[in-house]
C-alpha cells in the first residue's frame, strides 16, 4: 500500500519522520560518516569553503507555487552556486528544517528527493550529510554547503583588475520574470487569478523553472577557476552583485547593454529585456572577471569591462552612464500580499 499523504509530522514524531526523510537521501562521496551521529565526518583534499543560507515560507517561497521537490531542488541550487563561485567542488550539505506540526510528512520526503536530484544533476558526488528537524509557525530551512578547493586558491570578489573582461554564465533575468508572472497570474493563498499554475507551466516553462527550480552552471566554477581573477554568484540581481564585486575589488565595472542583449536577449525562445537582466534576482549564475587577453571558458559570455575608479566616479556604469543598482533586499523590498 502507498503512504498516506495526510499523515503529519506531529502524528508520526521525529524518529519516524527522519527514517522516511533519510530514505530519500544519498550519501556524499566524501563523507566518512554521514547522517545519524552528532557530526558528519568529511574527507577533503584542500581548503574547505563553507556557506549558509536560509529560506522562509512567505518572503522566500510559497507552498502554493513550490512543490516539495522544487523547494528541495532550489535549496540545493542556491547554495551549490555559492560554492561554485569560489572555484570549489561542492562536497556536502547540511539541511535543517523547522515546520508546523500539521505539515504532511510526504512534503518533507519530497524536499529530500529534490535535494538529492539537484545534487545528482549539478554536483555529482555531493549529498546531504546531516541537519536537524524542528517546529516553527511556517516552514523554515537553513542550509550549509561545503566545498573542497582541492589545492586551488579560492576565487574571491576582490581580485578584479582594470582592463579585465566581465563575463557571465547561466540564466539571466528569467527568474525575475518568472516571479513577476507568478505574482500577476498564479493562484496564491486563495486569491483569484486569471490562470492556474499548471496553465502557467504549459505557457512559460522556462520562466517558472528558472524561478522555482533553477539550474545554475555549477561545474563552470571549477572551469573558471583556472583563469578568473574574481567571481561571485549572482543572487540578488546582476546590477547589485556587479556593484558589490566592483567595490570589493576597488574598481569600476561598466556593463554593456549591447553585449547583454546579444548574449541573453533570447533565452530558450523567451525574449528577456536588458532591464530584467539588470534588476531581476535569483538566477544564481556566475559573474566573473578574466584578464583582457584570456579566452573565456565555454559557457561564459562577455557583458562588460573592468575599469579604473575615477575621482568622483561610480562603481557601476551601464554603457557610458552611471547606473543605480537595484534588486532584492529582504529588508526593503515589499512583496505583494505582505
Amino acid at each position: 500500500m502507498g503512504k498516506d499523504p495526510s499523515v503529519t509530522v506531529g502524528e508520526l514524531g521525529e524518529g519516524r519522520v527522519l527514517q522516511r526523510v533519510l530514505a530519500q537521501l544519498r550519501p556524499a562521496e566524501t563523507a566518512v560518516l554521514g547522517p545519524g551521529d552528532d557530526c558528519a565526518v568529511m574527507r577533503v583534499q584542500g581548503d574547505l569553503v563553507v556557506t549558509s543560507d536560509t529560506m522562509i515560507e512567505g518572503p522566500d517561497f510559497r507552498r502554493a507555487w513550490h512543490s516539495g521537490f522544487e523547494l528541495g531542488w532550489k535549496l540545493a541550487a542556491t547554495n551549490l552556486s555559492d560554492v561554485a563561485a569560489m572555484g570549489a567542488r561542492p562536497t556536502g550539505l547540511t539541511v535543517s528544517l523547522a515546520v508546523p506540526r500539521d505539515t504532511p510528512v510526504i512534503l518533507l520526503e519530497e524536499i529530500a528527493a529534490g535535494l538529492t536530484a539537484a545534487c545528482d544533476a549539478m554536483a555529482p558526488g555531493c549529498g546531504v550529510v546531516g541537519g536537524d528537524l524542528g517546529t516553527a509557525p511556517v516552514i523554515t530551512a537553513a542550509v550549509t554547503a561545503l566545498g573542497d578547493l582541492e589545492g586551488r586558491p579560492a576565487i574571491t570578489r576582490s581580485g578584479a583588475k582594470p582592463g579585465d573582461q566581465l563575463a557571465y554564465a547561466g540564466d539571466l533575468g528569467l527568474a525575475g520574470l518568472g516571479l513577476s508572472l507568478l505574482f500577476a497570474e498564479a493562484c496564491d493563498e486563495g486569491v483569484a487569478h486569471s490562470r492556474t499554475l499548471p496553465e502557467l507551466w504549459q505557457r512559460q516553462p522556462e520562466m517558472l523553472a528558472a524561478q522555482l527550480a533553477p539550474t545554475p552552471p555549477i561545474p563552470l566554477g571549477i572551469v573558471a577557476a583556472g583563469s578568473a581573477t574574481a567571481m561571485m554568484d549572482v543572487s540578488d540581481s546582476l546590477s547589485l552583485d556587479a556593484e558589490r564585486l566592483a567595490k570589493a575589488s576597488g574598481v569600476a565595472i561598466q556593463l554593456d547593454s549591447a553585449l547583454l542583449a546579444a548574449a541573453f536577449g533570447d533565452q530558450g525562445g523567451v525574449p528577456v529585456p536588458v532591464a530584467a537582466m539588470l534588476t531581476g534576482g535569483e538566477d544564481h549564475g556566475l559573474l566573473a572577471t578574466f584578464p583582457a587577453g584570456a579566452v573565456l571558458p565555454a559557457g561564459f559570455r562577455r557583458i562588460g569591462v573592468v575599469q579604473e575608479v575615477t575621482v568622483g566616479g561610480t562603481a557601476l556604469q551601464l554603457d557610458a552612464d552611471a547606473y543605480e543598482a537595484k534588486g532584492w533586499d529582504p529588508y526593503t523590498v515589499q512583496l505583494p500580499g505582505q
